[in-house]
């Protein structure tokens, strides 16, 4: 345990305390929301350093009194023992975490190989998805889809979000980090006659949601293209030039947003997405130059590139990244996440803990 590190977080917590006693702070809600979730990540840290001091203290009065009165001595004692435990505490909270712990997400669906069964099954994912953020009393807003014609999706962006500060930093990027990669389901298709179970595969790709002090986006550097939106089956379609896509001409990245009746909102969504993945993209260059070992999370939606794996006739879930198996599917996809999510982040806080810079989310 680093006590200059303790000392620099412990000092930086009274700073943002005080900063968030100030009531002009709330004049910028951007800023107090980032304050904010910088005090509840370090709100952890500053307890348990707080406990830890409080014992040591009390152990050292305790001995005192001891030397005096025998009575003491099995308090001492039952203090002693506990400040194992209580730095054992500490020095986890003080280990490197993900500096998007905190964040919202914008989380993307998109069905690959399996044909009509793929898109059927990201709509699975969109609902098992939708339930957790929901149990977790999360927001989520569509930002762009593309329907299936049998009901499910074929692509879709949605924005994912905590009400207020998240509790100790841990916000839904903390949790759904995890997520991105290619899921496979094994199972008999809607559309198979015969009784014989397909795989196919949808990829989902997960992105913290980047505020405007992560990314400064250059107008200059952005082609924005209107054009009619169109609805499924011909229904909806617009007699303006309500869509917008947004070309990024530096990195090459492209938008398109047509969910919204005003081009001014497709554009306000466009540019979050636009935002997210070049945040993500600056990330992935930073985390290239410091190791090699840290890869995309989809590079094809093909079934071989799997994370995981959902076998409907088995109700079986299989997290490839770290052996997690369990025999509860129809739970999983109603939104009962926790269980292996949980697995995810215990792995991922003993790589921390090892030394290494964190699991690989692949």
């Amino acid at each position: 345990m680093s006590s200059e590190r303790l000392a620099g977080l412990l000092g930086e917590y009274a700073e943002l305390e005080k900063r968030l006693a100030d009531p002009a702070i709330h004049a910028d809600q951007a800023v107090a929301r980032r304050v904010g979730r910088r005090f509840a990540e370090l709100t952890p840290i500053h307890k348990a350093a707080g406990e830890l001091a409080q014992a040591r203290s009390d152990l050292d009065a305790a001995r005192e009194l001891a030397a005096e009165d025998a009575s003491f001595a099995a308090e001492a004692e039952t203090l002693a023992d506990s400040l194992p435990v209580l730095e054992q505490r500490l020095s986890e909270l003080l280990a490197p975490r993900d500096p998007h712990d905190a964040k919202d997400v914008i989380l993307e669906i998109k069905a690959g190989e399996g044909g009509d069964e793929s898109a059927l099954f990201a709509g699975d994912l969109l609902r098992m998805y939708t339930r957790y953020a929901e149990r977790h009393g999360w927001v989520t807003e569509v930002l762009e889809v593309q329907d299936s014609d049998l009901g499910g999706v074929k692509d879709i962006s949605l924005a994912v979000k905590t009400k207020g500060v998240p509790e100790g930093g841990n916000g839904v990027w903390s949790r759904l980090k995890w997520e991105g990669g290619v899921h496979r389901v094994q199972r008999v298709p809607v559309t198979e006659s015969q009784g014989r179970i397909h795989t196919s595969a949808a990829g989902v790709l997960v992105l913290p949601e980047a505020e405007d002090v992560d990314v400064t986006i250059d107008p200059n550097e952005l082609r924005i293209d209107v054009f009619r939106s169109s609805g499924p089956g011909g229904q909806s379609v617009n007699t303006t030039d309500s869509a917008v896509r947004i070309t990024h001409l530096p990195t090459g990245i492209v938008v398109s947003c047509q969910n919204e009746k005003s081009q001014l909102q497709n554009r306000e969504q466009a540019l979050r997405i636009l935002r997210a993945r070049l945040l993500a993209a600056a990330q992935e260059q930073a985390d290239a130059a410091a190791s090699d070992a840290r890869r995309s999370q989809v590079r094809t939606v093909d079934r071989s590139e799997r994370i995981r794996t959902y076998n409907y006739p088995q109700n079986r879930i299989t997290d490839h990244r770290i052996g997690y198996t369990a025999y509860n599917l129809d739970l999983v996809l109603a939104g009962d996440l926790d269980a292996v999510l949980g697995a995810l982040t215990e792995a991922d806080r003993a790589a921390r803990l090892a030394g290494e810079n964190e699991l690989s989310r692949r």
